[in-house]
């Protein structure tokens, strides 16, 4: 049943704008700061909650996996786009300072698999991490 995920992805989604809007209105920006990143945890939050364990079982649970995994990598390409057109618009410094980040994180992804691979193999052998 997707649409146990679509309401809670809605839900969250509103929510994350309401705080994003109240949040840039604090700051003295008139725009919403943040309001999909939020939107983002209270989805991760929510589909792992205890009070979310009903709608977690059985074929609603599939909904709320599809929408929970698909809203992550449509809001990363969302942000990766600004980013680039305002990057663009910055200046050499801004894309320069763009790519170098990327290029971190490239070089921290077998960093970050071998960490992770030492605590699967230290479980698997009954040791501590």
């Amino acid at each position: 049943m997707i649409i146990y995920g679509v309401a809670l992805l809605s839900t969250c989604l509103v929510i994350g704008m309401l705080i994003g809007q109240a949040l840039g209105a604090a700051l003295g920006i008139d725009a919403n700061v943040g309001g999909v990143g939020i939107a983002m945890l209270l989805l991760v939050i929510a589909s792992n909650s205890s009070r979310f364990q009903l709608l977690s079982s059985g074929p609603s649970a599939q909904g709320i996996q599809f929408w929970s995994a698909m809203y992550i990598p449509i809001v990363v390409a969302m942000a990766a786009q600004q980013n680039v057109a305002a990057a663009a618009s910055g200046g050499l410094l801004a894309l320069v300072a763009g790519v170098a980040a990327v290029v971190v994180s490239f070089l921290l992804v077998p960093v970050i698999s071998r960490i992770g691979n030492s605590e699967a193999v230290s479980e698997q052998r009954g040791e501590a991490p």
